[in-house]
């Protein structure tokens, strides 16, 4: 478990936790796969047995960001891993482990969520956008937000309801590009309208930086089946 310091870290995390890596999206702009091949690592999916209880040994309260390097609800993994990261999240309510996914359709077949999981979605593309939507509000979780990075075309002003957080950045690496500002401008006007958290990463242009954190609710007791 890799702990995030200062301004090289992730700023919406605490720590990144690790058990399962690899991924099979291939992305164009993927920084995972990048940092594999610099090191000769393979960036097929693994699961890393030795590493489950991580998150056991930290006893202050940390904000987690399961499978940095991977995509744990990818179509290729086995549900046992799954089951597996999610006992460790309930043997750790001092936790706060946090979700991030291209494969939200996956999501809601793990309903019920324990009270300490976000659930989070990636959108770069329009297309993306409401599948992920509709997908986060299958799922019961006290927290569900979207990655807007990289946010590669005009989100329009959607329907976050039911979306308590997003992230809005820019691409990463040596071919990074900065999102026009009224895609940006336009899903600032949506978070208002939802009253949604907003998180501005630190490799986006902007100024004022908005850093908010969602606000902690009980679960979702009653979640949409649209």
């Amino acid at each position: 478990m890799n702990i995030q310091l200062g301004s090289k870290g992730i700023n919406w995390t605490d720590a990144t936790w690790n058990p399962v890596t690899g991924c099979l999206h291939g992305c164009p702009y993927c920084y995972a796969r990048d940092f594999a091949q610099r090191f000769g690592r393979s960036f097929d999916p693994a699961f890393h047995q030795e590493r489950l209880d991580e998150p056991k040994k930290r006893q202050k309260p940390t904000k987690i960001f399961v499978g940095s390097n991977a995509d744990l609800f990818g179509n290729w993994v086995p549900d046992d891993w799954v089951y597996a990261v999610l006992d460790i999240a309930r043997q750790c309510p001092q936790h706060t482990f946090q979700f991030l996914t291209k494969a939200p359709h996956n999501l809601a077949k793990f309903n019920p969520w324990p009270d300490n999981c976000w659930l989070g979605g990636t959108v770069d593309i329009k297309a993306r956008l409401l599948p992920t939507i509709r997908a986060l509000r299958k799922t019961d979780a006290p927290i569900r937000f979207i990655s807007f990075e990289p946010l590669n075309e005009d989100m329009g002003t959607p329907d976050l309801n039911g979306i308590e957080w997003i992230i809005i950045g820019a691409e990463t690496g040596k071919n990074a590009h900065q999102p026009k500002a009224n895609w940006v401008n336009s899903l600032l006007d949506s978070a208002a309208n939802s009253n949604t958290a907003i998180l501005m990463k630190e490799n986006l242009a902007w100024s004022p930086r908005i850093e908010q954190f969602p606000i902690i609710r009980q679960a979702v007791a009653q979640f949409e089946m649209f």
